[in-house]
């Protein structure tokens, strides 16, 4: 028989989930925090329902990811249910944000004590078969990456496995630092063409004179230098995918070649006479709105349009931050392979940290600061010493007084994250006085981000000039 510990100093709450779920599940319950972890350390709980006073006890000021760990630890599928009092209603949800499953509020009763425990087990089982089929379809080097908690990422996930195998255009759209190349070599990977060559092409690092020989490749003697024919980007990736990012970037010129690729298979080298076959499916990706752009005549419609084709947005590390600790994991992994030092993982406070972060450089970012502090740390944890004061200073919060509510949810979104972008920038320029490649390595980003987000604020260097 399934059991069920309850954990609670509220004798009704117990008695009610005993009388309640003694049918289905071997109840057991427990009054504190020690009993409560002997008891879950002797046997496997399907459900713990845990009051959050119990909860807090371990909590230094509220880190509830620290309070939970025991748990995780000891048996990582156990369900954890949260009962709180209406007036802690707040807090039990941080305790889901940080890892508990669901929340009940007091008093509880046996119809909504089965409720609660029947969506978490139906959400359970519904992972458990998304899981199996995603590990059907994505290859071994692939499961890290997919394996997520956030909605957002399974949904963009299902997208990706559903054009993966085709042969349609893709493009990516999102902020900087959001992972848009990898998920290019991921549809890449998993494509009719993952045998042949994956090509990335950063257009925006290309200068506009010789993008077009980048790109398309050029005949000898089509310009001053062109000393032998040279084969393009495309050329190279024939049966394969090319990666063109920053596609916003291009030149007109650059964009007509583009559109005869897409819509007719071939190629015409700079100087050249004679179209050359391209056999190249195309995954673009851009950090700007390629329909405003075209609709200011910066862009070609009809290219836009050819593109377009399927459309997908990577949302910002913050807005998936039920995957922050993982990611964490899998990065730490991932240095630890290149420098053998004995890290285990991140200090509670880091962590805390991160989840309050706003996280302008995304992922990108998130890679640079754990990197930093591995070369830096000596203990077997990253700790608070090893990365940025700043980070531990910094709330990612917004006063509700500034929230409109006329508006609907993307557009207060939007603005909101434009408020607190257009502050860390200048909190930033502040500190490092204005000084553009400081303040680009203070955030994370390069200096050409820095200064396109600059302008996009209408932040100007000298302001901050000390």
């Amino acid at each position: 028989m399934k059991s069920i510990l309850v954990a609670s100093k509220n004798k009704s709450a117990r008695n009610t989930i005993r009388v309640g779920m003694r049918s289905l599940y071997d109840v057991k319950t427990v009054a504190d925090r020690k009993h409560c972890l002997e008891m879950f350390g002797k046997q496997r709980y399907e459900f713990l329902f845990i009051d959050i006073e119990i909860l807090r006890e371990s909590a230094a000021e509220n880190n509830y990811t620290e309070a939970l760990q025991p748990f995780r630890q000891t048996y990582p599928s156990a369900a954890i249910i949260v009962m709180s009092s209406q007036e802690r209603i707040r807090e039990a949800v941080k305790t889901v944000k940080a890892g508990a499953n669901d929340y009940l509020t007091y008093p509880v009763s046996p119809e909504e004590v089965r409720h609660v425990a029947e969506s978490v087990y139906e959400t359970a089982v519904m992972e458990s078969e998304l899981d199996y089929l995603r590990d059907q379809f994505w290859n071994q080097d692939s499961l890290e990456m997919v394996r997520t908690k956030s909605p957002l990422m399974k949904e963009l996930f299902r997208k990706l496995q559903s054009v993966a195998p085709t042969k349609s255009t893709v493009l990516f759209s999102g902020e900087t630092g959001t992972g848009k190349g990898v998920m290019a070599k991921l549809i890449h990977q998993h494509s009719r063409r993952k045998n042949g060559p994956f090509i990335a092409v950063h257009c925006g690092a290309i200068p506009d004179m010789l993008l077009e020989s980048e790109l398309f490749g050029h005949e000898k003697g089509a310009f001053t230098g062109a000393t032998r024919r040279k084969l393009g980007k495309f050329e190279i990736a024939q049966g394969g995918t090319i990666f063109l990012d920053e596609i916003g970037t291009i030149t007109p010129a650059a964009q007509i070649k583009l559109l005869q690729v897409l819509q007719d298979g071939a190629i015409n080298r700079v100087g050249g006479e004679s179209a050359v076959n391209a056999d190249v499916r195309v995954v673009a990706a851009t950090n700007e709105d390629l329909g405003k752009l075209s609709a200011k005549g910066r862009f070609r419609k009809d290219l836009f349009y050819r593109l377009n084709v399927f459309p997908v947005e990577l949302p910002p590390l913050r807005d998936r931050m039920e995957d922050l600790a993982s990611m964490v994991e899998v990065i730490l992994n991932r240095i630890k392979r290149l420098d053998f030092k004995e890290i285990h993982g991140v200090h509670p406070k880091v962590l805390e940290a991160f989840r309050n972060y706003a996280w302008p450089g995304n992922i990108r970012e998130l890679e640079n600061l754990l990197e930093r502090a591995y070369i830096i740390e000596d203990s077997p944890v990253l700790t608070p010493d090893s990365f940025p004061s700043d980070l531990f200073a910094y709330r990612f919060c917004a006063s509700l007084e500034t929230i409109n509510a006329s508006v609907s949810l993307s557009e207060a979104r939007r603005k909101g994250v434009a408020d607190i972008e257009r502050s860390y920038l200048t909190e930033v320029l502040s500190a490092n006085n204005g000084k553009i490649k400081n303040s680009a390595l203070a955030a994370g980003i390069s200096t050409r981000q820095l200064n396109k987000l600059m302008k996009k604020h209408g932040l100007n260097k000298n302001v901050f000039k000390a």
